[in-house]
């Protein structure tokens, strides 16, 4: 399916590498506060640095929309990375992001030294894919390696522009492992697979929908998007989130997963609490008896039940967002019965889509059960509706 060229294809001796990371990491004070980002890369940097290759980083770090500000810079980032890679990662301070510090770096470079660039979206050209920075990111390598899946559905001049003024563009670990287990859940699983959707609307996992029932043996729905297909059977409920404009779709997928022998799961009972927060009065009720005054915080345990059983014997199970508000104690069991259904499971292939659903797994302490947790929420979505990723695309093919 997707056969692109790695950097165990490549010969790095003496070249001038320009990797393309994900380190856009939350911080605090200029204190990173989750450097599972930088760990993540480590793999591809080491085995570039071990091949003797000079290794230029480059990433972008929140929203600056084409402005240098300060609080959005990488160097933070230099300093940890250097810790972790127990070696100096020189930071090239140019607002230009391609500067004379950063020219000047490059040059001075012994075979297997890193230095990291500033943040790319201090470019503005940098979202457009303008051809002056691909092509100035360009003249500092020999060969481009995208690490970054995290940025892969969206064709910027750091990941997708730069290849066209390059020979060389190949995909780091990082991008490897995203492919093959992604790839492989949705294009050749190995079967019972298994689906669970969850978050906030259906309106945002539509293509999701459509693309998976053509593919599992079992979709279930949780999430607040289960309130549209509710309302879509005509049951009440409540204040909970819903899509009106979205019911009609709802039923539709239902039935269309009835022709096609999916089965489609949606709640049979909720937590319904009076107001949105953890101390609110909340309580259960059963499928289509949400009070009018109430909103839906979570599954039931019912509902909990059924899913988890879903699961059992699954051989592929992809999950992407939430059962409930699991940030808040009381509504977590939802998520957690997921969690624990996908851990509990032996020798199966499960795969956590980015986003909440990731930060779900992790603070609930599943993520080390899973066989892979995505590191990018949008582009993995991206992946489960069987779109072309422009930042795979662009890598040289095998």
């Amino acid at each position: 399916m997707l056969n692109k060229k790695s950097v165990d294809d490549i010969n790095v001796k003496g070249q001038r590498v320009l990797v393309r990371c994900d380190f856009n990491v939350p911080l605090q004070d200029g204190k990173i506060t989750d450097e599972n980002r930088l760990v993540a890369a480590l793999p591809t940097i080491k085995k570039l640095i071990a091949d003797g290759g000079k290794v230029i980083l480059c990433s972008h770090l929140g929203k600056p929309k084409g402005e240098p500000k300060p609080e959005l810079s990488l160097a933070p980032v230099a300093v940890r990375l250097s810790e972790l890679l127990g070696q100096e990662v020189k930071f090239a301070a140019d607002p230009e992001v391609v500067g004379p510090n950063a020219k000047a770096a490059v040059e001075a470079m012994k075979d297997g030294e890193v230095i990291l660039l500033e943040n790319t979206r201090y470019r503005a050209e940098e979202t457009k894919n303008g051809e002056e920075f691909s092509k100035e990111l360009a003249s500092l390598c020999d060969v481009f390696v995208n690490d970054a899946f995290g940025t892969a559905h969206r064709a910027h001049c750091s990941n997708v522009g730069v290849t066209k003024f390059v020979d060389t563009a190949v995909v780091g670990y990082l991008m490897q492992k995203e492919i093959d287990f992604l790839g492989n859940a949705v294009n050749n699983p190995e079967r019972p697979f298994v689906a669970i959707l969850g978050g906030a609307k259906v309106s945002s996992k539509i293509s999701v929908i459509e693309n998976l029932l053509e593919k599992v043996d079992t979709l279930i729905i949780g999430g607040g998007m289960a309130y549209t297909f509710m309302a879509g059977l005509g049951e009440e409920v409540g204040k909970s989130l819903l899509e009106e404009d979205y019911k009609e779709y709802a039923v539709n997928m239902m039935k269309k997963a009835e022709e096609k022998g999916v089965k489609l799961l949606i709640p049979v009972d909720t937590v319904v609490g009076d107001n949105f927060s953890n101390d609110c009065n909340f309580k259960v009720v059963g499928r289509g008896e949400i009070p009018a005054d109430m909103e839906g915080l979570d599954i039931g345990p019912k509902t909990a039940e059924l899913f988890a059983n879903a699961i059992k014997g699954a051989k592929t199970v992809v999950w992407n967002g939430p059962m409930g508000c699991f940030e808040m104690p009381n509504f977590a069991n939802g998520t957690i019965a997921i969690a624990k259904a996908m851990a509990d499971l032996k020798d199966a292939t499960t795969i956590i889509g980015g986003g909440d659903s990731a930060a779900a797994a992790n603070q609930l302490g599943f993520g080390d059960k899973m066989s892979h947790i995505s590191t990018g929420g949008g582009a993995s979505l991206e992946f489960l509706e069987g779109k072309e990723l422009p930042g795979v695309a662009a890598a040289n093919d095998k």
